[in-house]
């Protein structure tokens, strides 16, 4: 990642992370070593997706993948789920998501309850350190990347994480067409 001028393992720098984020690299299991896992200090300003690929080259909005928290509903239940999708695609919330949960009905979930429920900040959402039980909807493109760039936790920092890492993640489904 030669845009950027401090790449180090994200195991390195568990100071800088989240503590979700943090106790879920400590943990690790997954086949994909957590050394590859990496940890790339940003401003905080630049943590969007956008503003990103401005600040550090246009190309980095294809190695991008955002993750978005779905509120699905069905029958007075809320099901809490982490879509995850390249950074210039949007989640089908309304189509793949909506009937792989068997929901009635699907949506963004309200940012208050995403952070409050999962310890990170606006902005920095990730994947990594989600709590137990949460689906993680990955989809194929970015299962099928051999690293993106995913939020850390906190609008500080990026970690770039190979994508068949993401895909086996706790409560990971990889689902072709997520991302439209």
């Amino acid at each position: 990642m030669e845009a950027f001028d401090d790449v180090r393992p994200a195991v390195d720098r568990l100071d800088l992370l989240v503590r979700p984020v943090a106790d879920a690299l400590r943990g690790w299991t997954g086949p994909v070593p957590v050394e590859e896992l990496l940890y790339v200090d940003t401003e905080p300003e630049r943590a969007d997706t956008a503003v990103l690929a401005e600040s550090y080259g246009p190309w980095l909005l294809d190695l991008s993948a955002n993750c978005v928290v779905v509120a699905a509903k069905r029958g007075g239940e809320v099901t809490l789920a982490a879509c995850m999708v390249l950074g210039h695609t949007r989640a089908d919330v309304n189509g793949v998501v909506r009937r792989h949960l068997g929901a009635r009905k699907a949506s963004f979930a309200p940012m208050d309850t995403v952070l409050e429920a999962t310890g990170m900040e606006y902005g920095g959402i990730t994947p990594v350190g989600l709590p137990a039980g949460w689906p993680v909807l990955v989809d194929q493109a970015v299962a099928d990347s051999p690293y993106v760039i995913v939020g850390s936790g906190s609008r500080r920092g990026k970690l770039i994480v190979p994508g068949k890492a993401l895909a086996e993640l706790p409560g990971a489904t990889v689902l072709a067409g997520l991302g439209g």
